[in-house]
C-alpha cells in the first residue's frame, strides 16, 4: 500500500516535524528531525535536510528510510516505509522550494505567537539560522504503518 489517504496527508502537513529513521554503517538505525516539504497521494514525501550529516550519508549508502510523526494529544501516527533518494537544489522546482519557504514562514510565525503568550520557548529562534538548502530528500512510500491503538481507531473494538 503506497496510496496516501487525505487523512494521512492532513495529519503529517499538521506536524512541524518528523522523525525520520535510516541505517547506519552498522546496521543500527539513525533517527533524526526532517521537516516535510510536501506530500502527495501517489506516496511521495519530500523531506528538507540541512546538514548533509549521517541521514544524507546513510541514504546515499542504503535508501531504506522511515518517517513517522504522532499527535500526543489525539493519540495518533504514522509511520510510512519507503526507499529514499537525493535530488540536489539544482534539480527541484521552483515550487517545492516555495512550499518549503511557506512552511518555515508558518513554523517562524507559531513560535513568535507563542512567545508572546508567554509560553517558554527558545529564544533565539532556530528557525531564522537554518542554512539554506542544498538538497530534498524524497521518499517513495511502500508501506504505511498505522500507530494508532486498534481499540482508539473509529470502528475498533473497545477493550
Amino acid at each position: 500500500m503506497n496510496r496516501l489517504t487525505d487523512e494521512i496527508i492532513n495529519f503529517f502537513n499538521k506536524q512541524s516535524f518528523t522523525v525520520v529513521s535510516t541505517v547506519d554503517p552498522d546496521g543500527s538505525l539513525h533517527n533524526s528531525c526532517k521537516g516535510i516539504v510536501k506530500i502527495n497521494k501517489n506516496g511521495q514525501v519530500y523531506l528538507l535536510d540541512l546538514y548533509k550529516r549521517q541521514t544524507y550519508a546513510n541514504i546515499r549508502r542504503n535508501p531504506q528510510i522511515a518517517v513517522t510523526a504522532v499527535n500526543e494529544h489525539s493519540f495518533k501516527g504514522f509511520s510510512l516505509k519507503g526507499k529514499a533518494r537525493v535530488i540536489k537544489k539544482a534539480q527541484l522546482s521552483p515550487l517545492l522550494m516555495r512550499s518549503w519557504e511557506k512552511r518555515l514562514n508558518k513554523r517562524i510565525t507559531r513560535r513568535v505567537l507563542k512567545n508572546i503568550a508567554g509560553e517558554k520557548g527558545h529564544s533565539l529562534h532556530p528557525e531564522l539560522r537554518f542554512p539554506g538548502p542544498e538538497y530534498v530528500i524524497t521518499v517513495k512510500i511502500n508501506q504505511i504503518v498505522d500507530l494508532t491503538p486498534d481499540h482508539l481507531k473509529e470502528g475498533g473494538e473497545k477493550q
